[in-house]
């Protein structure tokens, strides 16, 4: 349910719910987490965001997913995947790469030696219903331009390269120290941004590398980033039906 008709933002610091597993280290973070007195850990159908690093030469075994939607967003390295239907894919900053695991998909990941050490996010989000026809999509995107927000996935249907299966638009953007955009918006959606890297401003208020905000009620606020900055925007409907029942997202 929409929390308020009045435009709010929240401030999330960088998440402590971590995981160290030595060659493969994750942080998870909860947006709902970023609305005071929040029962839900995810906000509507984005359940989580999960900064995920990888040494060189690491592998991480074939396992199953269900009832979630799994986007590898790889911005400079390589992530490998291979999985129970044979596929062999890489993912990098020209591709990305969304599971829809449905009633159940296995896969794998892992680097090779010579890969470069890696930094990526795997994005979690709730589908409407259970028990979904499992698929995979792997597809080239854009190449970045400064300034501009590039729309990777959105709801079947939508404009966009890939697809989740619910009410859940992300778009992605490099901006240049001393430079300013809108957020982008959707009628009817609140904003999820996290900040990859670098720090940017939104409503006077300064949101550094990992930190991420809650845009509740519809506005058009200016991102400016105080340094070179690479910002991750979800707009997401809060009272879109969802399912709480993937492996991990939940």
């Amino acid at each position: 349910m929409t929390v308020s008709s009045e435009p709010k933002l929240y401030k999330a610091e960088r998440t402590d719910v971590s995981r160290n597993q030595g060659p493969f280290r994750t942080h998870f973070n909860f947006p709902g987490r970023a609305l005071p007195d929040h029962e839900d850990h995810g906000y509507g159908p984005l359940a989580t965001v999960v900064e995920s690093f990888m040494d060189p030469d690491t592998h991480i075994g074939m396992h199953p997913h269900r009832d979630e939607e799994i986007i590898s967003w790889v911005p400079a390295g390589v992530m490998r995947h291979g999985d129970g239907e044979g596929n062999d894919l890489v993912t990098d900053a020209d591709h990305l790469m969304v599971m829809n695991a449905g009633t159940t998909f296995r896969h794998e990941e892992f680097t090779r030696a010579g890969d470069p050490p890696l930094r990526m996010l795997q994005l979690f989000v709730r589908p409407h219903s259970l028990g979904l026809e499992p698929n995979i999509q792997h597809e080239p995107i854009d190449t970045p331009v400064e300034g501009e927000w590039r729309h990777l996935f959105g709801p079947e249907g939508a404009d966009a390269p890939l697809f989740v299966r619910n009410e859940v638009d992300l778009y992605d953007l490099r901006l240049d120290a001393g430079s300013s955009v809108d957020l982008p918006s959707i009628a009817g959606r609140d904003t999820y941004f996290y900040v990859f890297d670098g720090a940017v401003e939104v409503a006077g208020t300064r949101f550094g590398t990992t930190e991420s905000g809650l845009l509740v009620g519809e506005s058009d606020p200016t991102l400016a980033a105080g340094e070179d900055a690479t910002v991750l925007a979800f707009l997401i409907d809060p009272d879109a039906p969802v399912t709480r029942r993937g492996t991990i997202g939940r």
